[in-house]
């Protein structure tokens, strides 16, 4: 497997993974085509940064990442997606492992990842506690009433420190 740029060809693919994903709503299935939108148009942002996974040309999955706003060295894992047929082979795994060291590469310290709590999201919950992140904060109700924000970090040790 190859962890590589996303590219302007990679779009209808990513758009197909997004949208076969069943636990994102349509409004977050949007949200998610818009901003590999912002980042295949616009080359110079520098907001949102996408890597895909590759194997045999397939596309396989993708992250989001960015740089979060006037803090020193937090990166915001904004997306994490892997294509529902290959669901538990490692995609996701090799995938939040090069968001890692990418972040370190750029000296972040530390990444955050939002998810839910609905039912839904539990593999998704799993996920980040299987990759050694840890639940630092809810708040309730943030979604709608019952669908609570639950905020997974992991603090990264950067080489040389």
């Amino acid at each position: 497997m190859k962890i590589r740029e996303m590219k302007k060809e990679d779009r209808e693919r990513l758009k197909e993974i997004l949208f076969r994903t069943e636990n994102f709503s349509t409004e977050e299935k949007e949200v998610g085509l818009e901003l590999i939108d912002i980042a295949l148009n616009n080359p110079d942002q520098k907001d949102y940064y996408f890597k895909v996974a590759e194997e045999n040309g397939k596309v396989l999955g993708y992250y989001c990442i960015g740089h979060r706003t006037l803090t020193d060295g937090v990166y915001d894992l904004y997306w994490i997606v892997v294509d529902p047929e290959t669901r538990g082979a490692g995609v996701g795994t090799e995938l939040i492992r090069d968001a890692e060291q990418f972040v370190i590469s750029k000296n972040g310290r530390l990444i955050l990842a939002e998810t839910s709590s609905r039912d839904d999201y539990q593999s998704t919950r799993n996920f980040y506690k299987k990759n050694n992140y840890n639940e630092l904060a809810i708040i309730k109700d943030f979604y709608k009433k019952g669908d609570s924000l639950i905020i997974f970090g992991k603090y990264l040790q950067n080489q040389g420190e």
